[in-house]
């Protein structure tokens, strides 16, 4: 019997990819081309002993590729798909996982199996088989809900939801309680930073590593879509020549979040420090608060010595307790096989087997995440429920990534949410006209897309 892990760290493997891609230019160009065994509700009759290959598997998650070595799953796999070698690679994370993915589509290198995100479905949409037909699919309970154009071309393995977590203790402390509405947690994110802020002058009432960029999402990504109870808030977008216009949705999420952001509540030098860097204040009580999904759960208690004190509660981007309390779930980790596979049927079985009762019930005991399977339901974590404790009157919002037009306008205008945030926090930055840039930007780009 087979087995093969291996880690893959992107040095000289990008700059290879980039020259086999420009070698053979047209590798990629009919990506619909390969027959997809899991279309039409076939039903895969191949016995484990029948399929023989190699499978390549790409990840970023730390949590998952330490779970893959410690449960040993290339061996279980193999245990009904003896002659199906399997090759993990771990990549560094997701921003460096889309640019190598982008990079292979052209190089005809895409992995067998790869994940997406909500917002990246509809970027390798082509590259993607569709799932429909697979007992997976069947039993997920979000899967469908991201199907484009008819066709189910990832998995989510978990449902995401989103949390601000604290210190109960440390609240107590400084005298304040759990917010309810937006004007609320920026008084309640003040005092922290005023109490604590005294003593210790690397205090973060809100640990945010912007220095990375990407850990501003919980604000800069959803937000918008919180405040205005569409999860479909990038699509809306699309259709609209003046999205970030004053009394827009976006405009006022985002006027909220630099209110917050440049108030002091996220210490004296939020760009210096990256993600894990803040998670570590935050676990050693540096910090009163951090906004992480559920993922955040296990990075917290790996690295806290006690959690006895943790507790969660939704982002309240509401105005006032008469507003509706918009909470977002979503997708997460949407697991699918690309067109470029030599070996599809073995690809859409490890698919099959990640998702059945061989693997899936361990890997989903094993993280804080909730399930997105109907057939392995899951409850949450204490620490986790306690915001549905605290937020009864919440309304779900199933949050979208974007589509084909939203993501073109988005690379034409060099729109990055992200970036923004970080931005804000910079001297001399001015939100207001950086908005109306981007309506100028945004208005030329669908002109010059064509897009209605």
């Amino acid at each position: 019997m087979k087995r093969k892990l291996v880690a893959t760290f992107l040095t000289g493997a990008l700059a290879m990819a980039t020259l086999v891609g420009c070698g053979d230019s047209g590798a990629g160009t009919n990506p619909g081309g390969s027959t997809n065994p899991a279309s039409n509700n076939e039903t895969n009759q191949s016995t484990g002993a029948d399929l023989k290959g190699t499978i390549t598997f790409a990840i970023w998650d730390n949590n998952l590729n330490t779970f893959i070595e410690e449960q040993d799953m290339v061996g279980k796999f193999q245990e009904q798909y003896p002659n199906v070698e399997i090759e993990v690679e771990k990549i560094k994370d997701d921003s460096e996982y889309w640019n190598t993915m982008k990079i292979r589509t052209s190089a005809n290198q895409l992995p067998d199996v790869m994940f997406n995100k909500t917002f990246t479905l509809a970027r390798f949409k082509d590259y993607l088989v569709d799932l429909s037909g697979t007992t997976a699919n069947a039993n997920n309970e979000l899967a469908a809900g991201y199907a484009i154009d008819g066709k189910v071309l990832g998995i989510p393995m978990t449902s995401g939801y989103e949390y601000v977590y604290y210190w109960k203790d440390m609240f107590k402390e400084a005298g304040v309680e759990v917010p309810t509405t937006w004007g609320e947690l920026e008084e309640v994110s003040k005092k922290l930073q005023s109490h604590f802020g005294a003593a210790n002058p690397d205090f973060m009432a809100i640990a945010c590593g912007l220095k990375d960029e990407w850990p501003d999402y919980p604000y800069m990504e959803f937000m918008p879509a919180l405040e205005s109870g569409n999860g479909q808030n990038w699509n809306t977008m699309a259709t609209q020549d003046k999205p970030f216009a004053e009394g827009t949705d976006i405009y006022k999420a985002y006027q909220k979040v630099n209110s917050l952001f440049t108030s002091g509540v996220l210490g004296k030098d939020p760009l210096g420090l990256g993600n894990d860097q803040v998670t570590n204040l935050f676990a050693t009580k540096g910090a009163a608060m951090i906004a992480l999904g559920d993922w955040g759960l296990q990075n917290i208690q790996n690295a806290a010595e006690d959690t006895s004190q943790l507790g969660t509660f939704y982002l309240p981007v509401r105005d006032t307790v008469n507003d509706p309390y918009n909470v977002v779930v979503q997708g997460d980790s949407f697991m699918g096989v690309t067109s470029q596979s030599k070996n599809q049927e073995a690809a859409i079985a490890f698919v099959e087997w990640f998702y059945s009762d061989a693997w899936y019930p361990d890997y989903l005991a094993y993280v804080s995440s909730a399930s997105a399977m109907k057939n392995f339901p899951k409850e949450k974590d204490p620490v986790l429920a306690e915001a549905d404790t605290l937020a009864s009157d919440k309304v779900l919002i199933m949050y979208d990534g974007g589509g084909d037009d939203f993501t073109a306008i988005q690379n034409e205008t060099a729109f990055d949410y992200k970036k923004l945030g970080a931005q804000m926090v910079m001297n001399g930055f001015d939100l207001k006209e950086e908005l109306e840039t981007l309506n100028a930007k945004w208005k030329d780009a669908r002109a010059k897309l064509g897009i209605q």
